[in-house]
Protein backbone atom coordinates (compact mmCIF):
# COMPACT_ATOMS: atom_id res chain seq x y z
CA UNK A 1 0.00 0.00 0.00
CA UNK A 2 3.09 2.19 1.13
CA UNK A 3 4.61 1.84 -2.67
CA UNK A 4 3.93 3.06 -6.19
CA UNK A 5 1.09 5.83 -6.92
CA UNK A 6 -0.53 7.36 -4.02
CA UNK A 7 -3.19 9.75 -5.53
CA UNK A 8 -4.14 12.64 -3.64
CA UNK A 9 -7.85 14.11 -4.78
CA UNK A 10 -9.14 17.44 -4.40
CA UNK A 11 -12.30 18.18 -1.74
CA UNK A 12 -14.30 20.39 -3.68
CA UNK A 13 -15.96 22.94 -1.33
CA UNK A 14 -17.60 25.92 -2.95
CA UNK A 15 -16.93 29.02 -1.02
CA UNK A 16 -18.41 28.92 2.36
CA UNK A 17 -20.72 26.06 1.84
CA UNK A 18 -19.85 22.27 3.04
CA UNK A 19 -18.49 19.74 0.70
CA UNK A 20 -19.56 18.98 -2.33
CA UNK A 21 -19.91 14.95 -1.96
CA UNK A 22 -21.17 13.85 -5.49
CA UNK A 23 -18.00 15.57 -6.62
CA UNK A 24 -15.87 14.46 -4.31
CA UNK A 25 -17.24 10.80 -4.31
CA UNK A 26 -16.92 11.01 -8.10
CA UNK A 27 -13.28 12.25 -7.98
CA UNK A 28 -12.23 9.00 -5.99
CA UNK A 29 -14.00 7.04 -8.01
CA UNK A 30 -12.02 8.30 -10.76
CA UNK A 31 -9.22 7.33 -9.44
CA UNK A 32 -9.94 3.48 -8.56
CA UNK A 33 -10.67 3.20 -12.07
CA UNK A 34 -7.49 4.45 -13.23
CA UNK A 35 -5.74 1.91 -11.33
CA UNK A 36 -3.82 4.14 -8.81
CA UNK A 37 -1.96 2.34 -5.79
CA UNK A 38 -4.09 4.14 -2.88
CA UNK A 39 -6.04 7.11 -2.74
CA UNK A 40 -4.96 10.16 -0.37
CA UNK A 41 -7.69 11.71 1.29
CA UNK A 42 -8.00 14.98 3.08
CA UNK A 43 -4.47 15.98 2.44
CA UNK A 44 -3.49 19.06 1.75
CA UNK A 45 -5.11 19.34 -1.56
CA UNK A 46 -8.08 17.90 0.36
CA UNK A 47 -8.05 20.87 2.39
CA UNK A 48 -8.33 18.91 5.62
CA UNK A 49 -7.34 22.07 8.17
CA UNK A 50 -10.74 23.90 6.48
CA UNK A 51 -13.42 21.36 7.51
CA UNK A 52 -14.87 20.51 10.51
CA UNK A 53 -14.35 16.86 12.73
CA UNK A 54 -18.08 16.19 11.32
CA UNK A 55 -17.18 16.87 7.58
CA UNK A 56 -13.96 15.56 7.83
CA UNK A 57 -15.45 11.76 9.23
CA UNK A 58 -17.95 12.50 6.13
CA UNK A 59 -15.22 12.73 3.91
CA UNK A 60 -13.09 9.77 4.79
CA UNK A 61 -16.60 7.30 4.56
CA UNK A 62 -17.04 8.50 1.41
CA UNK A 63 -13.60 7.94 0.37
CA UNK A 64 -13.60 4.41 1.30
CA UNK A 65 -17.37 3.77 -0.05
CA UNK A 66 -16.20 4.87 -3.56
CA UNK A 67 -12.76 3.73 -3.78
CA UNK A 68 -13.81 0.10 -5.07
CA UNK A 69 -10.88 -2.04 -2.81
CA UNK A 70 -8.03 0.73 -3.61
CA UNK A 71 -6.43 1.37 0.01
CA UNK A 72 -7.46 4.71 1.12
CA UNK A 73 -4.94 6.85 3.42
CA UNK A 74 -6.81 9.98 5.69
CA UNK A 75 -5.27 12.85 7.01
CA UNK A 76 -5.58 13.48 10.98
CA UNK A 77 -3.48 16.31 11.15
CA UNK A 78 -4.96 19.03 13.54
CA UNK A 79 -3.67 21.50 15.62
CA UNK A 80 -4.78 19.62 19.19
CA UNK A 81 -3.83 16.05 19.95
CA UNK A 82 -7.19 14.90 21.29
CA UNK A 83 -8.49 16.15 17.65
CA UNK A 84 -5.67 14.34 15.90
CA UNK A 85 -7.42 11.23 17.70
CA UNK A 86 -10.49 11.92 17.21
CA UNK A 87 -9.64 12.05 13.33
CA UNK A 88 -8.07 8.87 13.83
CA UNK A 89 -11.00 7.21 15.30
CA UNK A 90 -13.31 8.69 12.68
CA UNK A 91 -11.19 7.12 9.62
CA UNK A 92 -10.63 3.98 11.29
CA UNK A 93 -14.09 3.77 11.81
CA UNK A 94 -14.83 4.47 8.07
CA UNK A 95 -12.59 1.68 6.55
CA UNK A 96 -9.50 3.71 5.89
CA UNK A 97 -6.57 1.65 5.30
CA UNK A 98 -4.28 4.03 7.01
CA UNK A 99 -3.86 7.60 8.10
CA UNK A 100 -1.03 10.66 7.39
CA UNK A 101 -0.68 12.75 10.08
CA UNK A 102 1.43 15.75 9.68
CA UNK A 103 2.01 18.61 12.76
CA UNK A 104 -0.19 21.31 12.33
CA UNK A 105 0.49 23.96 14.37
CA UNK A 106 -0.21 27.54 15.57
CA UNK A 107 2.52 28.09 18.01
CA UNK A 108 6.28 26.73 16.76
CA UNK A 109 6.63 23.06 17.63
CA UNK A 110 9.30 21.46 19.02
CA UNK A 111 10.73 17.94 18.38
CA UNK A 112 9.55 16.87 21.74
CA UNK A 113 6.22 18.17 20.95
CA UNK A 114 6.12 16.16 17.74
CA UNK A 115 7.67 13.30 18.69
CA UNK A 116 4.87 13.40 21.97
CA UNK A 117 2.01 13.81 19.54
CA UNK A 118 3.30 10.78 17.10
CA UNK A 119 3.70 8.49 19.89
CA UNK A 120 0.35 9.15 21.41
CA UNK A 121 -1.38 8.45 18.51
CA UNK A 122 0.46 5.89 17.16
CA UNK A 123 -0.13 3.76 20.63
CA UNK A 124 -3.80 4.69 20.10
CA UNK A 125 -4.17 2.99 15.79
CA UNK A 126 -4.53 0.13 14.63
CA UNK A 127 -3.86 0.74 11.18
CA UNK A 128 -0.91 2.04 9.58
CA UNK A 129 0.78 5.99 9.85
CA UNK A 130 2.59 8.12 6.88
CA UNK A 131 4.75 10.58 8.55
CA UNK A 132 3.75 13.69 6.50
CA UNK A 133 6.77 15.79 6.25
CA UNK A 134 5.88 19.16 4.35
CA UNK A 135 7.93 22.05 5.79
CA UNK A 136 6.12 24.50 3.37
CA UNK A 137 3.00 24.18 5.05
CA UNK A 138 3.65 23.20 8.12
CA UNK A 139 6.32 25.51 9.00
CA UNK A 140 8.03 22.38 10.70
CA UNK A 141 11.04 20.46 9.39
CA UNK A 142 11.66 17.37 10.58
CA UNK A 143 15.54 15.84 11.30
CA UNK A 144 17.16 12.73 10.57
CA UNK A 145 17.16 12.22 14.64
CA UNK A 146 13.18 12.62 14.81
CA UNK A 147 13.03 10.51 11.69
CA UNK A 148 14.72 7.72 13.35
CA UNK A 149 12.76 8.16 17.04
CA UNK A 150 9.52 8.26 15.32
CA UNK A 151 10.24 4.93 12.49
CA UNK A 152 10.71 2.51 15.25
CA UNK A 153 7.42 3.38 16.82
CA UNK A 154 4.28 1.32 16.61
CA UNK A 155 1.99 1.48 13.05
CA UNK A 156 4.91 3.83 11.28
CA UNK A 157 4.75 2.15 8.07
CA UNK A 158 6.08 5.26 5.67
CA UNK A 159 7.56 8.35 6.05
CA UNK A 160 6.47 11.16 3.10
CA UNK A 161 9.81 13.79 2.29
CA UNK A 162 9.96 16.57 0.37
CA UNK A 163 11.90 17.21 -2.95
CA UNK A 164 15.43 15.73 -3.02
CA UNK A 165 18.60 17.07 -4.22
CA UNK A 166 18.58 18.02 -7.99
CA UNK A 167 21.72 16.40 -8.52
CA UNK A 168 20.99 12.50 -8.79
CA UNK A 169 24.02 11.37 -6.99
CA UNK A 170 23.46 13.63 -4.35
CA UNK A 171 19.83 12.61 -4.07
CA UNK A 172 20.31 8.46 -4.09
CA UNK A 173 22.74 9.74 -1.38
CA UNK A 174 20.13 11.00 0.58
CA UNK A 175 17.71 8.33 0.10
CA UNK A 176 20.29 5.62 0.96
CA UNK A 177 21.28 7.37 4.12
CA UNK A 178 17.39 7.38 5.23
CA UNK A 179 17.33 3.97 4.53
CA UNK A 180 20.15 3.23 6.91
CA UNK A 181 18.68 5.04 9.42
CA UNK A 182 14.90 3.67 8.94
CA UNK A 183 13.86 -0.08 10.09
CA UNK A 184 13.08 -2.32 6.86
CA UNK A 185 9.44 -1.86 7.10
CA UNK A 186 9.07 2.01 6.69
CA UNK A 187 9.16 3.26 3.15
CA UNK A 188 9.75 6.19 1.36
CA UNK A 189 8.00 8.26 -0.59
CA UNK A 190 8.45 11.84 -2.83
CA UNK A 191 6.72 14.51 -2.45
CA UNK A 192 6.89 17.80 -4.51
CA UNK A 193 5.59 16.60 -7.74
CA UNK A 194 8.19 18.11 -9.89
CA UNK A 195 10.73 16.18 -7.52
CA UNK A 196 8.50 13.03 -7.99
CA UNK A 197 10.72 11.12 -11.29
CA UNK A 198 13.73 12.05 -9.79
CA UNK A 199 12.41 10.80 -6.33
CA UNK A 200 11.81 7.60 -7.40
CA UNK A 201 14.95 6.93 -9.32
CA UNK A 202 16.63 7.88 -6.42
CA UNK A 203 14.96 4.65 -4.99
CA UNK A 204 12.01 6.41 -3.33
CA UNK A 205 9.18 3.40 -2.55
CA UNK A 206 6.35 5.36 -3.55
CA UNK A 207 5.14 8.88 -4.80
CA UNK A 208 2.64 10.60 -2.87
CA UNK A 209 1.33 12.48 -5.70
CA UNK A 210 -1.37 15.76 -6.17
CA UNK A 211 -1.98 15.74 -10.08
CA UNK A 212 -2.22 11.91 -9.07
CA UNK A 213 -5.58 13.05 -8.26
CA UNK A 214 -6.71 14.78 -10.85
CA UNK A 215 -4.64 13.23 -13.98
CA UNK A 216 -4.12 10.11 -12.94
CA UNK A 217 -2.94 8.60 -16.66
CA UNK A 218 -0.20 11.16 -16.68
CA UNK A 219 0.77 10.46 -12.83
CA UNK A 220 0.82 6.49 -13.64
CA UNK A 221 2.63 6.80 -16.66
CA UNK A 222 5.37 8.32 -15.05
CA UNK A 223 5.46 6.13 -11.79
CA UNK A 224 5.00 2.38 -13.77
CA UNK A 225 8.25 3.59 -16.22
CA UNK A 226 10.09 4.19 -12.87
CA UNK A 227 8.74 0.80 -11.12
CA UNK A 228 10.18 -1.05 -14.43
CA UNK A 229 13.57 0.95 -14.22
CA UNK A 230 12.93 2.62 -17.32
CA UNK A 231 13.73 6.04 -15.50
CA UNK A 232 14.77 7.69 -18.91
CA UNK A 233 11.27 7.38 -19.62
CA UNK A 234 9.61 8.63 -16.50
CA UNK A 235 12.00 12.04 -16.23
CA UNK A 236 11.07 12.23 -19.80
CA UNK A 237 7.67 12.50 -18.72
CA UNK A 238 8.13 14.56 -16.08
CA UNK A 239 9.90 17.31 -18.78
CA UNK A 240 7.04 17.31 -20.78
CA UNK A 241 4.54 18.32 -17.69
CA UNK A 242 7.05 21.04 -16.86
CA UNK A 243 4.55 23.59 -18.25
CA UNK A 244 2.27 22.21 -15.32
CA UNK A 245 5.27 22.17 -12.55
CA UNK A 246 5.79 25.69 -13.41
CA UNK A 247 2.40 26.89 -12.71
CA UNK A 248 2.68 25.58 -9.01
CA UNK A 249 5.95 27.29 -8.44
CA UNK A 250 4.00 30.23 -9.86
CA UNK A 251 0.91 30.49 -7.79
CA UNK A 252 2.81 29.30 -4.56
CA UNK A 253 1.97 25.54 -4.38
CA UNK A 254 -0.44 23.06 -6.37
CA UNK A 255 -3.78 23.42 -4.64
CA UNK A 256 -4.88 26.88 -6.69
CA UNK A 257 -3.71 24.87 -10.05
CA UNK A 258 -5.53 21.63 -9.32
CA UNK A 259 -8.29 23.04 -7.99
CA UNK A 260 -8.55 25.20 -11.46
CA UNK A 261 -7.89 22.47 -13.43
CA UNK A 262 -10.91 20.03 -12.02
CA UNK A 263 -13.42 22.95 -12.98
CA UNK A 264 -11.67 22.60 -16.04
CA UNK A 265 -12.29 19.43 -16.73
CA UNK A 266 -15.60 19.58 -15.06
CA UNK A 267 -15.07 17.56 -12.41
CA UNK A 268 -15.94 19.88 -10.33
CA UNK A 269 -18.24 23.59 -9.73
CA UNK A 270 -16.21 26.38 -10.93
CA UNK A 271 -15.88 27.39 -7.12
CA UNK A 272 -14.25 24.42 -5.31
CA UNK A 273 -12.47 25.90 -2.51
CA UNK A 274 -12.90 26.69 0.92
CA UNK A 275 -12.80 30.84 1.37
CA UNK A 276 -11.06 32.56 2.17
CA UNK A 277 -9.32 30.82 -0.72
CA UNK A 278 -10.50 32.87 -3.92
CA UNK A 279 -7.91 30.36 -6.56
CA UNK A 280 -6.88 31.45 -10.10
CA UNK A 281 -8.38 34.55 -11.76
CA UNK A 282 -9.89 34.42 -15.60
CA UNK A 283 -6.48 34.98 -17.06
CA UNK A 284 -4.48 32.53 -14.95
CA UNK A 285 -7.55 30.15 -15.33
CA UNK A 286 -6.97 30.82 -19.28
CA UNK A 287 -3.43 29.82 -19.19
CA UNK A 288 -4.03 26.55 -17.69
CA UNK A 289 -6.87 25.64 -19.89
CA UNK A 290 -4.08 26.45 -22.88
CA UNK A 291 -1.54 24.15 -20.80
CA UNK A 292 -4.30 21.37 -20.18
CA UNK A 293 -4.91 21.32 -23.81
CA UNK A 294 -1.14 21.41 -25.22
CA UNK A 295 -0.26 18.54 -22.73
CA UNK A 296 -3.41 16.66 -23.68
CA UNK A 297 -4.61 16.18 -20.05
CA UNK A 298 -8.28 16.57 -21.50
CA UNK A 299 -9.06 12.71 -20.26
Amino acid sequence: MFTGLSAFPLTPIPGNGSVDEKAFASLVGRLATAGVDSIGALGSTGSYAYLTLKERARVARIAVEHADGVPVIVGIGALRTRQVLQTAEDAQNAGAAGVLLAPVSYQPLTDDDVFGLFEEVTANLSVPLVIYDNPGTTHFTFTDELYTRLAWLPQVASIKIPALPDDPAQARARVEHLRRLLPETVTVGISGDAAAARGLHAGCDAWYSVIGGTFPQPALALTRAAQAGRHEQALEESQRLQPLWDLFAQHGGSLRVVAAAAAHLGLTAHRNLPLPLRGLDAKERAHLATVIEQLQLTT
